[in-house]
């Protein structure tokens, strides 16, 4: 008996944040209510509340389920988790943020309602802090993946590491901005792969041929096996399997 209820307690969770991201997604986050949330899952606001406190936990419960692009999805399967990515990791993880992007639903689904439908005060305000540490983080681990590069002769010793690290995440960041309002506008992933080899090349003088090899149909099949996607096509399947 124990183990049906906490099953049906996950099957409630489930209802209640797939009925959120829906919300959010038609309406934006100020303008949903808890009360619309129960009543578009088919519960009620008694079963809102008995797994979350506020909207604002409803909210951040339905963003770690889905995981965000820029907060997971840089690291390769193979890399050393606690190493500074090479060059040619960073290119990878970078592709397979636009690749999650593109072919994981939820995941593009929340990063919308992240980036264009939720004003982040009130009892939301605190999870701007989140979007904070994800940004502080991600320049941190460009900054490092630079650093070795310079370490092993592939970048010059002189460059700007810090300014190189903030234009990255302008790059990506604006890509994905740029295709979540316009999705059919272009090939997140091409333009993206594109667009990320050719600044990571100008940081040599533009030469981004030698400074990158091509990436390889093994890199290519491993896309979408880590990070972003992982996490997600996880929860789904957890999803789809509760009773």
């Amino acid at each position: 008996m124990a183990r049906k209820t906490k099953q049906e307690a996950l099957e409630t969770r489930h209802k209640l944040l797939d009925a959120a991201e829906q919300l959010f997604q038609r309406q934006g986050g100020s303008r949903t209510s808890l009360q619309q949330i129960a009543e578009a899952a088919g519960l009620t606001r008694g079963a809102v509340y008995w797994h979350f406190k506020d909207k604002a936990e409803l909210f951040q419960a339905m963003m770690d389920r889905a995981t965000m692009p820029l907060e997971e999805g840089m690291t390769p399967p193979d890399a050393v988790e606690s190493a500074p990515l090479s060059l040619v990791e960073l290119r990878w993880g970078l592709v397979n943020i636009f690749h999650c992007a593109v072919h994981n639903e939820r995941t593009r689904r929340v990063f919308e309602i992240a980036m264009k439908k939720v004003e982040y005060t009130g009892e939301l305000q605190a999870l701007q802090e989140r979007k904070l540490q994800a940004m502080q983080g991600w320049r941190a681990q460009n900054r490092a993946a630079f650093e070795r590069a310079i370490a092993e002769g592939l970048l010059p010793a002189g460059l700007n590491v810090p300014l190189a690290a903030v234009a990255l995440v302008a790059l990506v960041d604006g890509l994905l901005h740029q295709w979540i309002i316009d999705p059919e506008g272009f090939d997140l992933v091409e333009v993206g792969q594109t667009a990320i080899e050719g600044f990571l090349g100008s940081l040599v003088g533009g030469v981004e041929s030698s400074l990158l090899p091509p990436l390889s149909p093994a890199e290519r099949e491993r896309l979408g096996l880590a990070g972003a996607c992982s996490v997600a096509r996880r929860a789904e399947q957890i999803h789809r399997e509760t009773p």
